[in-house]
């Protein structure tokens, strides 16, 4: 592994603060108050060309590798992980469903449209009583001549008001069978396909959160990904890379908490000194840059492997479940630092401390890590 930052990834973490100065930060406490999706802002995203990051050049994306993708999605979380969500979902799920098992019909009428920002993408597996356990879930597909007939509701889905095209998994055999779920792709106002509730959440705020409603929702069988009963077993491999997104989003996180915190101390004085000189303080310091240095290592591990076409089930598993509880260790020692202000949204500290808590539960709990890890270890 080379472990030097390459020129590109410079250019876009400095094009990235650039932007967030001007596009981010001076909004995103509003977007954050009144949960607000700034849809527009995922146009100029689109524009500089971080909504298609992993899509190839032949499809309007940007072609970069999956090293570059860390960098996007950090480098925005650092600023507002809310929008950091956003384009981590967009990327790996909905995009990168297509663009994995897509044929080139559908990458070609769908890819260009999604790497630009001109379409926001959303993604569909869990509902109401199937969190981690998918397989179990109600959503059903009949078919009628060319079509399939889609009833049920999926919940819990990042774009699910405003996304303009949905990637959903949905049960076209029996319940439980790995084999009877088939992916679909389904575009906004098709007749049926509605959204239902928005959630209203602690953290992660201007990130989207809503149902997918299907009432007698009918879809040419053209919008099938892939093959009829290999939906679920292509949304394992999506999460797979899901994974890296939402470490990445974690660590994003835990850098800024980390170096706000790091500021924080070296200006605010007690006693005389700044509280950076006091070990209580210090050493807090110390267990957070080097929990921040060892996510990255796993985070890049996990990249090299995925850019080579390796498999990166446990690695990429090991990499999300460690960032993401890094990152909440990390936003609650941020906090703790700040002392009293690290409560007001003076400072930027609570919200990275309210958002952190999603990265343990989004794309697969740390639990589900646990058993995704020890069940390869175990072998």
């Amino acid at each position: 592994m080379n472990f030097e930052v390459s020129e590109t990834q410079k250019m876009i973490a400095e094009s990235i603060r650039d932007f967030a100065k001007q596009h981010i930060t001076p909004f995103m406490m509003d977007w954050d108050e009144k949960q607000i999706f700034p849809i527009d802002l995922f146009s100029k995203l689109g524009e500089m060309g971080f909504m298609g990051v992993l899509v190839p050049e032949e499809y309007g994306g940007s072609g970069l590798s999956y090293h570059e993708y860390i960098t996007v999605v950090e480098e925005i979380s650092k600023v507002d992980s809310s929008i950091g969500l956003s384009v981590a979902a967009h990327n790996s799920l909905c995009t990168g469903h297509i663009l994995e098992f897509g044929n080139d019909n559908q990458k070609k009428k769908w890819l260009p449209k999604l790497a630009s920002g001109e379409w926001i993408g959303a993604w569909g597996l869990t509902e109401h009583n199937t969190g981690s356990d998918a397989g179990g879930m109600n959503t059903t597909a009949v078919k009628d001549g060319n079509y399939y007939i889609i009833n049920g509701a999926k919940n819990f889905i990042t774009h699910g008001i405003s996304g303009n095209i949905a990637v959903v998994i949905v049960r076209t055999g029996e319940k439980g069978n790995s084999h009877g779920m088939t992916a679909f792709a389904i575009e906004k106002g098709t007749p049926g396909f509605t959204s239902g509730k928005k959630e209203n959440k602690l953290g992660m705020r201007a990130s989207e959160t809503a149902e997918l409603v299907f009432d007698n929702c009918k879809v040419h069988k053209d919008n099938i990904i892939g093959e009829i009963g290999d939906g679920f077993i292509q949304s394992l491999k999506v999460l797979d890379g899901g994974r890296i997104s939402i470490g990445a989003l974690s660590l994003g996180i835990s850098k800024g908490a980390y170096e706000a915190a790091l500021k924080y101390s070296k200006e605010r004085e007690q006693f005389g000194k700044p509280i950076s000189h006091f070990q209580g303080i210090s050493f807090k310091l110390a267990d957070m840059a080097t929990e921040i240095e060892a996510s990255e290592l796993l985070l890049h591990k996990a990249a090299y492997l995925k850019n080579k076409g390796e498999k990166v089930v446990t690695i990429g598993a090991m990499a999300k479940m460690y960032a993401s509880e890094a990152c909440v260790r990390i936003a609650n020692e941020a906090i703790q630092i700040h002392g009293g202000y690290g409560y007001t949204k003076d400072y930027p500290v609570e919200k990275f401390y309210r958002d952190a808590k999603l990265c343990t539960i989004g794309e697969g709990t740390t639990e589900i890590q646990k058993l995704v890890i020890s069940r390869n270890i175990l072998k």
